[in-house]
């Protein structure tokens, strides 16, 4: 399914592209992703086979109407004539994916169990682009499963530097040691 939503994202940034319109179509799709991350209904709604496609249309011109550019119309439109509307979170987000990384941009997702400070979130960021040599897009996640300390994810590199993380450690050790 992602490959698929992967080949929409790489055509919706290509037209974007020349239009010069990637950022705001970028907009349009974390706007997508988030409202339909938020909405349960609408994502029933919308993986629900017994509405046809007109009428998901329609409510995504409700929800969406006139917030959205033409080139991301056009995208959900390409989706609902293939009957993959499903995919349209998955584009959304590998969309921003794509646009992060041709900006140079790097994702990060700090997870902690409290919000992180402005002064704390900068020095992340700092050390990140130090590290990497690149912009960073940071989001944080609050889990206080999390117990302390945080958990780094940059790509599909994980730091884990939490309690819960160091617990669980502690634990499959001692596992060992009984067997």
């Amino acid at each position: 399914m992602n490959r698929a939503a992967l080949r929409y994202a790489k055509a919706a940034l290509s037209l974007a592209k020349k239009q010069n319109k990637e950022a705001v179509v970028n907009k349009d799709m974390q706007l997508i992703e988030n409202t339909i991350a938020e909405s349960k209904e609408l994502q029933s709604f919308l993986n629900n086979p017994v509405f046809k496609a007109e009428q998901k249309l329609k409510a995504i011109n409700a929800v969406f109407g006139g917030k959205i550019d033409e080139i991301t119309k056009n995208v959900i439109q390409l989706l609902l004539k293939n009957k993959r509307l499903s995919l349209l979170p998955f584009v959304a987000k590998q969309y921003q994916y794509l646009f992060k990384k041709a900006q140079n941009v790097a994702s990060a997702i700090v997870t902690t169990a409290v919000p992180l400070t402005d002064d704390l979130k900068e020095k992340v960021l700092n050390k990140i682009k130090q590290e990497t040599g690149k912009e960073v897009s940071l989001q944080n996640i609050v889990d206080d499963s999390v117990i302390g300390g945080f958990i780094l994810q940059i790509g599909d590199k994980q730091i884990d530097a939490s309690i819960s993380g160091k617990l669980n450690n502690l634990s499959r050790n001692f596992e060992k040691i009984e067997k």
